[in-house]
């Protein structure tokens, strides 16, 4: 048996040295989830058996390569539910739980709200969405095959409606009747290749980050395609990059189909998404 306090340290250190943002916080969850507890339970365990040493010291080694720490659990908590990840799919940041609770707002002051999430990925907002507004018909779609099989995984009796298919081409038959489209769509310049964090750019599909020199392209679809399922009043919510607080909302501005054209900023004070309705 060996001091779970000390292997605690060993890892903090270790994943400190190798440029992890969140040392500390990543070495406990890791043992927690080697231990199979909860984190408020860590201080409690007073000892680890050598199976349970070498697996931690697995995982610390992957995760100081970079490696996903939603990877090596299997899971992501977003806003009230837990997600299922892994390589193939876009681990949800918590940034991103703002723009869904954007979304429920949206849809909860409606007696029977049609919500599309566009570029769904792991299904994280449809699933929040349906989670928190059980009377909502809530409709998904994911390009990326293997995003699609996460989300199908996620999303599974949940009613959610879940295609595959294009974000440019999705929900023909729901043309001019949907009361609320949600979308985090890829948004990286394809010239900001080296300064995304190795955990995204070497783990995450390149499918959900890159769009075009300036990182819109994948706006300018959206904005068309939501401009076609919004119901006059509609409304649409997207994230972006936090460099693009001005130019992303500059997108639906310009084609003077839609009112109220807001951008929102983060916890930590950084542009994150806009919101747009569509005008009557």
């Amino acid at each position: 048996m060996s001091d779970p306090r000390t292997a605690r340290r060993a890892a903090a250190d270790r994943l400190r040295a190798a440029g992890v943002a969140s040392p500390e916080r990543d070495a406990d969850l890791l043992l927690a989830h080697v231990l199979g507890v909860p984190l408020g339970r860590l201080p409690l365990v007073e000892g680890l058996g050598e199976p349970e040493h070498e697996q931690y010291a697995d995982l610390v080694a992957r995760r100081a390569a970079r490696e996903p720490l939603q990877h090596l659990t299997g899971s992501a908590a977003f806003r009230h539910v837990e997600l299922a990840v892994g390589p193939g799919v876009f681990v949800p940041r918590p940034e991103t739980e703002l723009l869904a609770g954007w979304a429920i707002e949206q849809a909860s002051r409606l007696a029977a709200p049609v919500v599309v999430d566009l570029c769904t990925g792991s299904g994280a907002i449809a699933r929040a969405v349906v989670d928190e507004v059980p009377h909502a018909d809530v409709h998904a779609v994911e390009l990326d095959e293997g995003a699609l099989a996460w989300a199908e995984r996620n999303l599974a009796g949940t009613g959610v409606d879940l295609r595959h298919g294009d974000l440019a081409t999705a929900f023909d038959d729901l043309a001019g009747t949907v009361d609320v489209v949600v979308c985090n769509p890829p948004y990286i310049p394809l010239e900001a290749w080296e300064s995304v964090a190795a955990e995204a750019r070497d783990h995450d599909p390149h499918l959900a980050l890159f769009s075009g020199q300036d990182g819109l392209d994948a706006m300018r679809v959206l904005e068309q395609r939501a401009a076609l399922l919004l119901r006059p009043g509609g409304v649409v919510g997207a994230e972006h990059a936090d460099v693009q607080g001005e130019s992303a909302p500059a997108v639906f501005a310009a084609t003077g189909r839609w009112l109220d054209v807001t951008d929102h900023r983060d916890l930590a004070g950084r542009a994150r998404y806009l919101t747009a309705g569509l005008a009557r």
